[in-house]
């Protein structure tokens, strides 16, 4: 197995490097405001076309060709530097890739340039308390203001990720309530910083609740343009599979896993438990299943190096990230024991053993759990790995139908 990039990706990281070096100086000499000095290199990485490469100029992207082998040593060298990508969050991942599909060319004026700015940040409105990974089924409605200008929103959202930050919206609404399931659903953008919009912080079991965790939105009579209706009206459910393939491609990615498993041994050394055999087994087998997911992702890059289709592993990687994470959470919960209720790390972070202690993995374990509902259901993803992948008949009771 040749795992070298080629001596032409090698001299393109050199490049990488020395622009790392002169632009992204060590925390102690940098100067003034530090939001504002990571602003102004991530204008630099676009100028040099390292950072929104898939995004046109005119939007405030670097417009690259596609090149998978020099945005991969791109990742590997800002890692290496700790230096900052782009903006994360839902803006970039989501939303600007499906303007960038489905949007109008206003819609992409409006929203593309400030949102990679970091000016717009943007929630998901699509789960409601009766409506989750069933998307077809919400009730949120949207209904045509007298003068056809704007669509009035009346329902609620829930469990919408940075939603005490986000200053936009993209959600899921019903506009013909007599339409088949899957169609009379519009997609639209909102403004949510308007007197029809109230959030509500979501606690949660960890004791976390503020602005980097969950919240409910609630609509009364809110309002928002027709302009800012991506696609045609009643078809949202199709503009929806845009937005989400571009989530679960995120989730799916094989980043981090080998340092979850890093942190996992270390944790298992720390409570003492590197010698007990049955522990040792265990790890032996996740380490075989995250070097078998790390590989795969390879033979995913060299596939899309060569333009070749990887075929139907692609649609496994978010499944199999899921419960090799899960995996790793129990054995970690196990470890800890009782001593992970001494005291969560939302409160604090001062565990029974040293400044952070084993209470540091609450929230991986926690969030484990999550990661199997996020972009989909564990369930969604097998259907869609027997239908599409492997040409099985469909689900009909998963698929909302008789």
């Amino acid at each position: 197995m040749d795992l070298s990039y080629g001596s032409e990706a090698e001299a393109f990281r050199q490049e990488v490097r020395a622009f790392l070096v002169e632009n992204w100086a060590p925390a102690g000499q940098r100067g003034g405001e530090l939001k504002e000095f990571i602003r102004n290199f991530r204008r630099s990485g676009v100028v040099q076309g390292y950072l929104y490469r898939s995004v046109p100029k005119r939007y405030g992207g670097s417009e690259q060709p596609v090149d998978v082998i020099r945005a991969q040593v791109i990742r590997e060298e800002f890692a290496r530097a700790g230096a900052p990508m782009e903006v994360g969050g839902n803006g970039v991942n989501m939303t600007i890739p499906t303007l960038l599909e489905k949007g109008t060319e206003e819609q992409r004026e409006l929203f593309i340039r400030k949102t990679i700015e970091g000016e717009y940040i943007w929630g998901q409105g699509y789960s409601e308390p009766g409506s989750g990974s069933d998307l077809a089924s919400v009730r949120t409605k949207a209904d045509l203001s007298a003068d056809g200008t704007k669509w009035i929103i009346n329902g609620q959202k829930i469990w919408t990720s940075q939603g005490m930050q986000s200053t936009h919206m993209f959600m899921l609404v019903r506009t013909e309530p007599d339409a088949a399931k899957h169609d009379g659903i519009t997609y639209l953008l909102m403004d949510l910083n308007q007197p029809g919009v109230t959030r509500r912080p979501i606690r949660q079991m960890t004791g976390e609740e503020g602005a980097h965790t969950f919240c409910e939105f609630f609509f009364d009579n809110a309002e928002t343009p027709v302009s800012w209706q991506v696609g045609e009206r009643g078809q949202g459910w199709y503009v929806s599979r845009t937005t989400l393939k571009h989530e679960r491609a995120s989730i799916g990615s094989a980043d981090g896993l080998g340092r979850q498993f890093s942190k996992l041994v270390e944790l298992a050394r720390e409570m003492e438990r590197l010698g007990d055999p049955l522990v040792r087994d265990k790890l032996a087998e996740i380490e075989g299943r995250v070097l078998s997911h790390r590989y795969t992702s390879f033979r995913l890059f060299s596939c899309a190096a060569a333009g070749e289709d990887p075929g139907t592993v692609q649609l496994m990687m978010k499944l199999l990230l899921t419960e090799i994470g899960h995996d790793m959470a129990l054995l970690a919960q196990d470890l800890i024991g009782e001593a992970g209720m001494v005291e969560p790390a939302g409160a604090g972070g001062r565990g029974p053993r040293g400044p952070r202690g084993p209470s540091k993995w609450l929230d991986q374990i926690m969030g484990s759990l999550g990661n199997s509902i996020a972009g989909g259901t564990t369930n969604i993803q097998r259907n869609i790995i027997g239908e599409r992948g492997l040409g099985l008949p469909r689900d009909l009771a998963m698929n909302g139908e008789k």
